[in-house]
């Protein structure tokens, strides 16, 4: 997820996850008894759902930026528009740069990658017909399809997907997402390259190494043209990369945002801050970005030119981070779908009409603790297996979440391959006393000052107070409480210089793998050393399970690489999330998938369209 997902931290409009795949921005919740929780193959449901035409106010963050229209959109009935609460409002929406859900959900809408996740979660064709590996997984040849198109009706070819790429490994870039590429023959040594030590030659010596193993080829075999002469070559339509060991997966990563085209010209015009405007968001996804005012609203618009076809409906964002705020605006009509809150479930449960909108699915994400193994005292094992043993997950998710979630002492979730059992460190409060004895500290008053960081609402400080009170109870630590803005939130954890002592983060799944859950995370140099998490007997394991084309053996390592994770306590794994969201009566096409963490239909966005015959008078 991430990726992270995603997709990652306990934000205020609950089950609106920040990704993929990185992970969630709040707490997935709804439902009423047991959590739904898949136990093996993704559950797939379809649901009806549609909408009204008043729009949403935001009430805090102010409009920094005009906007410029896009020029080619497809035609689209009057008052057919989709109203979706995102919550938080992105901290980035690059392709090469973002992680969060929420990014990801704005960059799904206007780009397509090679390939692409149907509403079974399987790797279909995107802007690629085909594609094939050699006998050894070493290498893996895309072949485009013909008259692919930017909304803007320029010429999308090879070279744009071959810029990407190159653009996510380099070290310049520093995307987030930059190791997830790294099986590209000499991608790991120029993306790791020391800008402050390496001297220009060597750096460009380590991007030429890259670039012979990310070709662009011409229908004839040959290299495509260099330059703008490239980007305008129609027979540029083949893709070939080359691994460093085999990478049999390797295409399933080509449906996640990192190889996503966005155009380099505009990149370079637009500096910086390119991304935080419809002039240069031109993609080849579903939709086109037609507005973005950034922390109030983005309209999407059908993209003509997608070789899929148009969509039937235009698609509105909000970024309402209150969950209590947008379920008003939900219940007078202002929005089509919003995450379910925990804090709202009673009243949907108790209205006639509410009960039935309420839409509750499996979902993909793993919600942890996340002790910053740099900063004291969290430096010690011991202390970080006595917060997790003083962790009452059963109690968090069925007074907190209302049971819209399941507890978890690992990390893969129900479901997803690789998935495993765990009873090291559970809710034990005398062992949790104890192990605190052992540690280096020996007692919580030799403890140094603990402080809980979180994006701050007023449901989500009712949250962090139980969390800490329960710690109190237990081990008799005052932890103190640091509540920042979302979108601050967001870019504090993203630094293993900035990320907190202690926060709460979720990862949800990019694509239904354990490589996508252990080597993209876990491994040195990805998103685990954020909080200064780094175990070269781990690293082994997930390297070789990695280029192992036999898959049993493939998911022994696995197996053991999560069981070397879970030992350390890195974390205090805490809860998987249900999908949960309200979505109106008059909302059609939807098919929902476990990775749905953005709204619910978002695997299959183009079949959703709006009911006029329904809509409120």
């Amino acid at each position: 997820m991430k990726k992270f997902a995603m997709l990652a931290v306990l934000v205020a409009s609950v089950a609106m996850i920040a990704v993929a795949c990185g992970a969630p921005a709040a707490p997935a919740v709804v439902q009423t008894a047991a959590p739904i929780i898949q136990t093996v193959a993704p559950v797939v449901q379809t649901v009806v759902v549609q909408q009204t035409s008043a729009p949403v106010v935001q009430t805090s963050a102010p409009v920094v930026q005009t906007v410029v229209v896009q020029p080619t959109a497809a035609p689209v009935a009057v008052n057919k528009v989709l109203r979706i609460n995102l919550g938080s409002y992105p901290d980035i929406i690059d392709p090469q740069k973002s992680s969060f859900v929420n990014e990801i959900a704005h960059l799904k809408l206007m780009y397509e990658g090679l390939t692409k996740f149907d509403t079974k979660l399987a790797t279909v064709p995107g802007a690629a017909e085909s594609w094939k590996y050699n006998d050894a997984a070493t290498e893996l040849t895309f072949t485009l399809r013909d008259g692919l198109k930017y909304s803007d009706g320029t010429l999308l070819n090879a070279k744009r997907f071959q810029y990407s790429l190159m653009r996510n490994i380099d070290p310049h870039t520093a995307g987030e997402y930059a190791a997830i590429t790294d099986e590209i023959k000499g991608a790991p040594e120029w993306r790791g390259a020391d800008l402050s030590a390496v001297s220009d030659d060597d750096l460009a010596k380590l991007q030429a190494d890259v670039a012979a193993s990310v070709q662009a080829l011409d229908k004839s075999g040959q290299p495509c043209k260099e330059g703008e002469e490239g980007y305008a070559q129609a027979d540029c339509n083949t893709l070939k990369l080359t691994f460093s060991k085999p990478a049999p997966y390797f295409h399933t990563i080509m449906g996640i945002w990192v190889a996503y085209p966005a155009k380099e010209e505009n990149i370079t015009e637009g500096g910086d801050n390119w991304w935080n405007s419809s002039k240069f968001q031109i993609g080849n996804g579903p939709y086109v970005l037609k507005t973005l005012e950034p922390f109030v609203r983005a309209r999407f618009e059908p993209n003509a030119n997608y070789w899929g076809g148009a969509a039937k409906v235009p698609i509105e964002f909000s970024y309402i981070a209150d969950s209590a705020v947008s379920f008003q605006a939900y219940k007078n009509n202002e929005f089509d779908i919003i995450g379910l809150a925990a804090e709202d479930l009673a009243t949907v449960k108790a209205d006639p009409v509410l009960s039935k909108e309420a839409n509750i699915f499996p979902g993909s994400c793993t919600f942890a603790v996340m002790f910053h193994q740099l900063k004291e005292p969290f430096t010690d094992q011991k202390v970080r297996e006595a917060f997790a043993e003083a962790l009452n997950r059963d109690g968090w998710v069925t007074d907190v979440l209302q049971g819209l979630g399941a507890s978890t002492l690992t990390w893969i979730p129900p479901g997803y391959p690789g998935y495993e059992t765990s009873t090291k460190w559970g809710f034990d409060p005398d062992l949790a006393k104890k192990t605190l004895a052992e540690s280096k500290y020996g007692s919580v008053d030799k403890l140094p000052e603990i402080t809980a960081t979180f994006s701050d609402t007023p449901r989500n400080r009712t949250r962090y107070d139980w969390l800490i009170g329960k710690w109190k109870e237990v081990l008799g630590v005052d932890v103190k409480l640091n509540p920042v803005d979302p979108t601050t939130f967001t870019a504090l954890t993203k630094d293993i210089n900035t990320a907190p002592q202690m926060f709460i983060l979720g990862w949800c799944a990019d694509y239904p793998d354990p490589q996508n859950w252990l080597s993209v995370y876990w491994r040195t140099g990805g998103f685990g050393e954020r909080i200064g998490y780094s175990n070269p007997d781990f690293d082994k394991l997930v390297n070789e399970a990695d280029s192992t084309v036999d898959p049993a053996k493939r998911a022994d390592l696995y197996a053991q690489a999560q069981n070397l994770l879970i030992d350390g306590a890195p974390v205090a794994f805490m809860w998987n999330n249900v999908n949960t969201y309200m979505i109106k009566p008059w909302v059609t096409g939807i098919t929902t998938t476990p990775q749905d963490t953005d709204f619910p239909g978002s695997q299959d966005v183009e079949s959703i369209d709006i009911d006029v015959s329904k809509l409120p008078q």
